[in-house]
């Protein structure tokens, strides 16, 4: 039986980890119609190349982004099959807030101009 080893690569960064920063998240919006090197997309933020390339790697890590070489040249493509783990997930709670929307929804359009029977009739939903 093998013992854990200690030096081992950091575990691989999930979906939801990824898409939590927002530059990462404007890098994938970048890369949706497009394959692009490193150069043309760090041209689009205001942060260095490497630090672009922090962010690809994690995306890459987590499945969103792939590589491919081209000569010398690495470029990178949105790969969003990933994302389906995160629409399921969001599909759950779409529930509640659809039942929140429609509370909303015949708070407004009632007829009914007394607030306290309005208060009433959306915490009866």
């Amino acid at each position: 039986m093998s013992k854990p080893n200690p030096a081992a690569s950091p575990p691989k960064h999930d979906v939801f980890q990824a898409i939590a920063d927002p530059t990462r998240r404007g890098l994938l919006l970048l890369l949706v119609d497009q394959e692009m090197p490193v150069t043309a997309i760090s041209s689009h933020f205001p942060m260095t190349r490497t630090a672009v390339s922090k962010h690809l790697r994690i995306l890459e890590e987590a499945g969103l982004v792939k590589e491919r070489k081209v000569g010398r040249e690495t470029r990178y493509r949105l790969d969003a099959d990933p994302l389906r783990e995160l629409k399921s997930w969001l599909a759950f709670y779409e529930r509640f807030w659809e039942n929140k929307i429609e509370s909303l929804r015949r708070y407004v359009e009632s007829d009914d101009t007394d607030p306290q029977q309005q208060g009433e009739d959306a915490a009866k939903s």
